[in-house]
């Protein structure tokens, strides 16, 4: 079994998915570093350079050359724009949602204008927090409202309630 977790930027997969790997005894791969190392670019400098469709492409391809077991998988925010990468996801793992509120997302992001978002230029970050809400919701088997905890307290409950 895997776990792949999505959400929002700042909503813990890395925080939360390393700590979740340590309790399951897992292996752990976070798809933004994964990008990042095929294409030897930060998450902004490939935005800044070939566009952020071209960054969910990229991200797509990542997660559909997975082929792990016994791994949490901590995905970029913009996976829930590919269908079937995120088929994929379902088909190999238990898909959570970590969940915040757009006002705890703020407070975690801060400055987020190099953070290497998947977005249209004159899409609002709250337009953003919006649109891909209801994706996360559609695509997730379970959502772990991640607020409040620090991350450490939250994989611990979300280890548990994986069982």
């Amino acid at each position: 079994m895997n776990v792949s977790l999505i959400g929002m930027p700042s909503s813990g997969k890395s925080s939360v998915g390393v700590i979740l790997a340590k309790v399951l005894a897992y292996d752990f791969f976070d798809t933004d570093i994964l990008v990042q190392n095929r294409m030897k670019l930060t998450l902004q400098e490939i935005v800044n350079r070939f566009g952020y469709l071209k960054l969910r492409q990229i991200e797509s391809d990542v997660v559909l050359s997975l082929d792990c077991d016994d791994t949490v998988i901590s995905t970029g925010g913009s996976v829930v724009y590919s269908d079937i990468a995120m088929r994929h996801l379902k088909a190999i793992s238990t898909v959570v949602y970590l969940k915040i509120s757009f006002s705890e997302m703020i407070k975690r992001l801060g400055d987020y204008s190099n953070r290497g978002l998947a977005k249209p230029k004159g899409q609002t970050i709250e337009e953003l927090y919006e649109e891909r809400s209801k994706l996360y919701e559609e695509y997730a088997d379970f959502t772990f409202v991640n607020e409040g905890s620090p991350f450490n307290v939250s994989a611990l409950s979300l280890a548990s309630f994986l069982g």
